[in-house]
């Protein structure tokens, strides 16, 4: 590997006019390509083969229209008031029957038929359209929100449910605080301007590719509203660590007195090597979510992992180009007393950080190993009360449509309303649907957790009902999932008895499965991680105890991370620092896409540290001096590439999506653990403890796995030949890393 990045790296510095044009032109096309085809993303999660979603096929053959999206309308009249008095009545009566009228809408409440809390003040009901969501027209939304104006207009408070009405909330770019950490980061890094802009403009161009192309396919193909943002935070956040890594690497060779040529073509295929690999477990733990068999998952993995693989194509031939058109130019702007810093710390004028550290850690490693297993223990204690759902109206910021009217159902008929069930009862060659989804409603009205049930409304062939049923409870509750269980069960024994079909779905079902599903995946997904991490480890590094340490600490980092995730937005502890209005389950996706995201994120300090250290190892044989030499090289970059994710991935917890915000600080937290507890803490400390047996591997398996040479050390032993003065040799304001 290292041979071939090398020779990409002479091409990138060759034709490096002839790679930035490509690499803009590429940018232009498919940015005519997302402009032409952009589509919609969608916030529904279906998966195949659930009882829901049978439910749902079978409405959409047998009941033609039930399947199509419908608004709940909520209006409240000022306190003191009733919507009952004249002056409301009126206003009601002349906007609902405009509502009727609106475009796609098949059916509409009417003020009689309007479901009204005992104190008169509010009251809700339902509107029905012949698409789904997703393809209710602008004009149709626009009737709506014309109508909901002259009602209020009267003084009355409209508000609505359902998704076709829907506030987005202003996010504030909450992001641009992270990029701007991420420069202040660099800057202190590498003591110059150039050297801090250019990973942040190699990553902006990456993520521009990487969203523009998920546009351009959202026209086709069916996008979670969640997948751009992810994209989003991951290619910043990979971007501009693995442009840094090629950068470091570049700048302490042109110190070693390598021309600037060389300097190039090496630094990619030595760091190079740990990006193309690191960026590799990314995208591979990204795509394997397509086994779980979720759509929207899938979809989401793949948007992610594409972003991930071109922000790595980016890296290994834009950066080196930019890198040999800058030329010398690359320490231009330095700043002052950081410059002098960096260059004092190149120089061994001063004690390096890295070189602390590790004697710190290794001193006594046995007490580093105790105290990094007992924090992690601390750390991850919450999350052995970890919740799974999907989020509601509940969790939106009160400034939403949504969450006033979640607040006013809750408020005028109790929580609920908010999430309704819908029993399906199919009766094949018959005509007694209603009469049989009747007999259960006599049953379900007398169980404990039900507030109300309909009345069945059947097809025109009459082989097909539906039935409205109520809970108590919240549709995130553990109560309403309890219910929709029991309520299963009972139509498990009635389609047994009368031989018919019964099912239950609606939102809330349909997020229960869908909860349940991921749950049961989970333990497969993650199995396959370790599995996959083991063997790439293993060929990498081509040792056995090393893998092995790897995986143990991929697992620290992701206990840590869902503890204090479950700390702050289950438990509610930190509501207010954090902004979340309401405490509640855990996004059911959101340990599996931590899992993934996390497993490819360790990888990347893994082998950029671990690489260094064995590369001096295998030079010198001398496991301690190794573990030394590898930390004074890499940890001045480690700390800086985790603070820079760090940052990316916080920022965007100030925002205002509550699933966005949890992944934010599900990341965060778990690159803080796993950059400095785990990596460069606990990794020194193990290896120290190992000494030689960390780089043991058995011949005959040595003589299986495959030589990559990802720390490029032939090529580093021919520089070194053509260098022999190089150690005497230094560029000013180059970093030590």
């Amino acid at each position: 590997m290292g041979a071939l990045l090398h020779r990409l790296g002479r091409f990138a510095v060759r034709r490096r006019w002839f790679v930035i044009t490509g690499w803009v032109v590429v940018l232009a096309v498919v940015g005519v390509c997302a402009a032409t085809f952009s589509g919609p993303t969608s916030s529904a999660f279906q998966i195949p083969g659930t009882e829901s979603q049978r439910a749902i096929d079978l409405l959409d053959e047998k009941f033609p229209g039930t399947g199509g999206a419908a608004a709940r309308i909520v209006v409240a009249a000022p306190a003191g008031h009733k919507l009952s008095e004249p002056q409301y009545q009126a206003v009601q009566e002349r906007a609902l029957a405009q509502v009727a009228k609106a475009p796609q809408v098949i059916s509409a409440v009417t003020p009689a038929k309007a479901t009204v809390s005992k104190d008169g003040r509010i009251a809700f009901g339902d509107i029905t359209y012949a698409v789904p969501v997703d393809k209710v027209s602008d004009a149709s939304k626009d009737a709506l929100r014309a109508i909901a104006a002259e009602v209020r207009a009267a003084g009355l408070q409209v508000e609505f449910s359902g998704g076709v009405v829907a506030t987005t909330a202003a996010e504030g770019n909450t992001e641009v605080y992270g990029l701007l950490i991420a420069f202040v980061v660099l800057a202190i890094t590498f003591g110059a301007l150039v050297s801090a802009g250019l990973p942040m403009i190699t990553a902006l161009v990456g993520v521009a590719l990487g969203l523009l192309g998920i546009q351009a396919i959202s026209g086709a193909v069916s996008l979670s509203s969640t997948a751009p943002t992810l994209a989003l935070m991951l290619g910043l956040a990979v971007g501009i660590d693995y442009s840094l890594f090629i950068l470091s690497r570049h700048r302490q060779n042109l110190a070693d007195g390598m021309a600037v040529d060389d300097s190039i073509a090496l630094a990619t295929a030595t760091a190079g090597g740990a990006v193309v690999f690191a960026g590799l477990t990314v995208v591979i733990a990204l795509a394997a979510l397509s086994v779980m068999g979720i759509p929207f998952l899938t979809v989401m993995g793949l948007a992610a992992a594409a972003t991930v693989a071109i922000v790595v194509l980016i890296a290994v031939t834009f950066v080196p180009a930019m890198l040999a058109a800058l030329g010398t130019r690359v320490n231009a702007g330095r700043i002052g007393f950081l410059s002098r810093r960096v260059t004092a710390a190149t120089r061994g004028d001063r004690m390096n950080f890295g070189r602390r550290w590790s004697g710190i850690v290794t001193a006594r490693p046995w007490l580093t190993v105790l105290v990094c297993v007992a924090a992690t223990v601390v750390l991850a204690l919450p999350a052995t009360s970890l919740k799974l759902g999907l989020p509601d109206d509940s969790s939106k910021p009160s400034s939403t449509t949504e969450r006033r009217a979640y607040d006013l159902l809750t408020q005028g008929f109790g929580p609920g309303f908010n999430g309704p069930l819908t029993l399906v009862v199919s009766t094949p060659g018959r005509t007694d649907a209603a009469a049989l989804a009747a007999r259960g409603a006599g049953d379900l009205m007398v169980t404990p957790d039900v507030a109300a049930v309909g009345k069945p409304v059947a097809n025109k062939a009459g082989d097909v009902a539906i039935l409205q049923v109520t809970p108590r409870s919240g549709p995130s509750s553990d109560a309403t999932k309890t219910l929709v269980g029991q309520i299963r069960t009972g139509a498990a024994k009635f389609r047994a008895e009368q031989g018919v079909q019964a099912y239950v779905t609606g939102t809330t079902a349909s997020n229960i499965d869908v909860s349940d599903k991921l749950a049961g995946a989970l333990p497969l997904y993650l199995a396959l991680i370790i599995g996959l991490a083991l063997i790439l480890l293993m060929v990498v590094f081509r040792s056995l105890l090393v893998p092995l340490k790897a995986v143990v600490g991929f697992l620290f980092s992701i206990a840590a991370s869902l503890g204090i995730t479950v700390f702050v937005f289950q438990q509610g502890h930190l509501g207010g620092l954090f902004n979340v209005d309401t405490a509640g389950p855990l996004v059911s996706f959101l340990p599996v896409l931590l899992i993934g995201i996390l497993f490819g994120l360790a990888m990347d300090y893994e082998v950029f540290l671990v690489s260094r250290i064995r590369e001096h190892y295998v030079g010198h044989h001398d496991p301690s001096e190794a573990i030394t030499a590898g930390m004074a090289t890499t940890a001045r970059v480690i700390t800086a590439a985790g603070l820079i994710m760090i940052s990316v991935f916080g920022s965007f917890i100030f925002g205002n999506d509550a699933v966005i915000k949890s992944i934010g600080l599900a990341l965060a937290v778990g690159v803080a653990v796993d950059a400095f507890l785990v990596r460069m803490t606990l990794v020194p400390a193990i290896l120290k403890i190992c000494g030689h047996l960390s780089w043991a591997l058995p011949a005959r398996l040595g003589r299986i796995l495959p030589d990559l040479d990802l720390e490029g050390s032939h090529l580093t032993a021919g520089a070194q030949t053509h260098h022999p003065d190089a150690s005497t040799s230094a560029t000013p304001g180059a970093d030590s890393a």
